[in-house]
């Protein structure tokens, strides 16, 4: 029997399949319609700039390093442009060695540049192009370039190169750029979100002087250059470009010719010294010797220079001028006078019985020679250096007094300077001692300690730029100011000079009749004192002090003797002086290492600088050598009018080179000429300036003999 089909059912079916059907088409199309809509129109913008950002790359522009100038204009630090060979490992299609040994078939590499590639490698990521040779000849550029097809990853580029053509000089002061490091990145991502942008395609940050210092001024600001890309990521065509702008020139307070001279001077010997100029706070020389040259770290030290300067007994990285701390011995008696007559501990004429030595506690404090001055004012004390008279005021003064007058000096604290990197030193006192010292007997301070803080021997730590400073303070007439390197900015672009913003003088209320009392004692140091022979027949008045500090200490009972000494264990010779004596225009501190007597080696340095600062003189040629032997006082021979000494200095024909390449005459005579507009200060032409020096330390290590001159 044949079953009869319900066509009605079927067709309902149908109907409702179709509909099925249809719904899920027009579901689907509809999705594809939203999809659409997100993509073309919510999503436009985005996706928009994410093609434009496939097709095109931004591309920083490093700006040129500011210029870093002295005081008249000449460049101490500038930039050339050389070609650097640089690898890109995350694009290498063969193994790193390989390539390095093939590139050297080509170009020459060395196993130096192999380590700094490597170090460089490990600081950095894959993704960037690293230097495995700098400042390639043309011929090794052409050798390159005519095989470059064989290199993909590999690429020569045109990089600024810092030069600082006159080597170690002033290289403390100056200091030096090199690679951010990873340190230094962590840092500038916590900079302000500005700041971090202007660093990017910045690869070399200033280390240590000015050149870290004034990092932000010297650096410029960051352009952009928009480009279109091959789908292989290479540059096609710019787009677009806003240049970058050069960092502004920093202009010292340093007069280099000076500078030279100082550094000239002190020779091969170790010290430091610092000149300001006492009215305003300018530092006119700032010396550190050794010194070191800053053109070995820009481009990274290699293993070798770096051994040599780092082990080196001498410590030519070490900052003496800033970092180096010293007892400054006999130059402390003047300030020590003025306390004593501030405190009311000593009037000017009251007199103490000097014999050659002084007892307390069973201990005997001796003076130099073990001659006794006999009768001694506050006159005779300072002219004469009696270390009797200022044993007896520190015991009559105690620690804590002497300490709360010469905390305002400055002694044992940061002057503020411009750079960083100061060191405090000691000023000792019983808090101090408690704070120092961790075991309980070491805490207590005995009243024997303080004794040989009259002399400025003891705890006492100080910088060649604190005395300088409080030097200054005291031959201002009482007014502190803030000692500075750097006195102005000029713009790159609009050439404006901007002096920088200087702290106003602070006065430390010493009364005048008190200041005359060391002043006047100070000018006869240099008449009828233990500087006398040096500054005889000086066109100027001067004044000065004389100071002899302890290296290494010498049994109770036993005498001094160099001759029997290592050379690095030996006194150190200090002298501190101004100049003018009328109206002081240059105060300067200053240390040589292990050199003995004060007069014999510190002073002649200082006479020639004055006589360069005030009388346009420069030494002969034989007195340079005979002071840095130190076999010479009074100046021998016939000296040179400073503005016709020889300069520039002698220095490597590249380096001279680059700095006429990178920094024309005609620029620097710009720069000179808008300087001079705000410098009160002219070195060898005005007889009524001065011109400064720079200093350095070492620490004390007590010793029973306490003489110092």
């Amino acid at each position: 029997m044949t079953e009869l089909r319900n066509l009605e059912a079927d067709l309902s079916r149908f109907r409702i399949r179709v509909l099925v059907a249809s719904a899920a088409a027009l579901f689907c199309f509809g999705l594809i319609a939203a999809r659409l809509v997100w993509l073309q129109v919510v999503q436009h913008d985005a996706l928009d700039e994410q093609a434009e950002a496939n097709r095109t790359a931004i591309v920083p522009i490093a700006p040129n390093r500011g210029l870093v100038v002295d005081r008249n204009g000449i460049v101490l630090a500038t930039n050339y442009s050389a070609y650097t060979l640089e690898i890109t490992p995350s694009r290498l299609l063969r193994p790193l060695e390989s390539v390095i040994d093939e590139l050297g078939g080509i170009v020459e590499i060395q196993q130096r540049d192999r380590r700094r590639f490597r170090k460089l490698l490990e600081e950095g990521k894959s993704v960037d192009s690293i230097p495995i040779r700098t400042k390639l000849t043309d011929d090794e550029v052409a050798r390159f370039t005519v095989q470059r097809f064989r290199f993909p990853g590999v690429e020569i580029k045109a990089r600024l190169f810092r030069n600082y053509p006159w080597g170690e000089l002033a290289s403390h002061a100056i200091g030096y750029i090199g690679r951010i490091n990873q340190r230094e990145k962590e840092q500038i991502q916590e900079w302000p979100e500005e700041e971090q942008g202007n660093y990017r395609g910045t690869e070399y940050i200033g280390k240590l002087g000015v050149e870290q210092s004034y990092e932000k001024q010297l650096h410029g600001i960051t352009g952009i250059e928009q480009v279109e890309t091959s789908a292989g990521g290479r540059a096609v065509r710019k787009l677009a470009s806003s240049p970058a702008t050069p960092g502004n020139t920093v202009m010292l307070s340093i007069d280099i010719k000076m500078q030279k001279l100082v550094e000239d001077l002190y020779g091969d010997r170790r010290g430091a010294m610092v000149a300001i100029d006492p009215r305003n706070g300018e530092i006119l020389a700032f010396v550190s010797k050794p010194t070191f040259d800053p053109n070995l770290f820009v481009d990274g030290i290699d293993q070798e220079n770096w051994s040599a300067l780092n082990e080196s007994i001498d410590k030519p990285l070490l900052n003496r001028a800033l970092r180096g701390t010293y007892p400054p011995g006999s130059t402390y008696k003047p300030f020590m006078a003025l306390g004593a007559l501030e405190t009311g501990k000593r009037t000017a004429t009251q007199v103490i019985q000097d014999n050659g030595s002084w007892s307390f506690g069973g201990h005997v404090f001796r003076s130099h020679g073990d001659h006794g001055l006999g009768p001694v004012d506050m006159h005779t004390s300072i002219v004469k250096s009696s270390n009797v008279y200022y044993y007896a005021l520190a015991n009559d003064m105690g620690v804590d007094l002497m300490h709360d007058f010469m905390k305002p000096l400055g002694f044992g604290q940061l002057t503020g300077i411009d750079i960083f990197g100061e060191v405090r030193g000691v000023l000792p006192s019983q808090e101090w001692k408690r704070n120092y010292y961790k075991r309980p007997e070491q805490k207590k301070w005995y009243a024997g300690e303080t004794i040989s803080l009259g002399i400025g021997q003891g705890y006492n730590n100080f910088t060649m730029l604190q005395i300088a400073q409080a030097l200054s303070t005291v031959v201002n007439g009482g007014v502190k100011h803030k000692p500075h390197l750097v006195i102005a900015t000029q713009d790159a672009t609009s050439k404006e000079l901007t002096p920088v913003p200087k702290a106003e003088g602070v006065p430390l209320g010493y009364k005048p009749a008190h200041l005359e009392v060391v002043r006047k004692a100070m000018v006869a140091v240099t008449q009828q004192g233990t500087s006398t022979r040096v500054f005889q027949g000086a066109g100027y008045l001067s004044g000065g002090k004389t100071g002899t500090a302890q290296a290494v200490g010498v049994a109770q009972g036993a005498k001094y003797n160099a001759a029997k000494l290592e050379e690095h264990q030996r006194d150190h010779s200090l002298y501190i002086a101004f100049a003018p004596a009328e109206a002081p225009t240059i105060a300067l501190a200053m240390i040589v290492e292990n050199a003995g007597f004060g007069a014999a080696a510190a002073a002649p340095i200082a006479r020639r600088v004055f006589d360069y600062a005030l009388m346009n003189q420069y030494p002969s040629e034989e007195d340079l050598v005979a002071v840095r032997e130190g076999k010479a006082a009074n100046p021998i021979g016939t000296p040179r009018l400073a503005t016709e000494a020889a300069w520039p200095p002698a220095v490597p024909a590249a380096a001279a080179a680059m700095a006429s390449a990178s920094a024309p005459e005609a620029a620097v005579a710009t720069v000179r000429s808008d300087l001079t507009v705000h410098t009160a200060f002219s070195p060898v032409h005005n007889a009524q300036s001065g011109t400064p020096t720079s200093g350095t330390g070492a620490g004390w290590v007590p010793r029973r003999r306490h003489g110092a001159r």
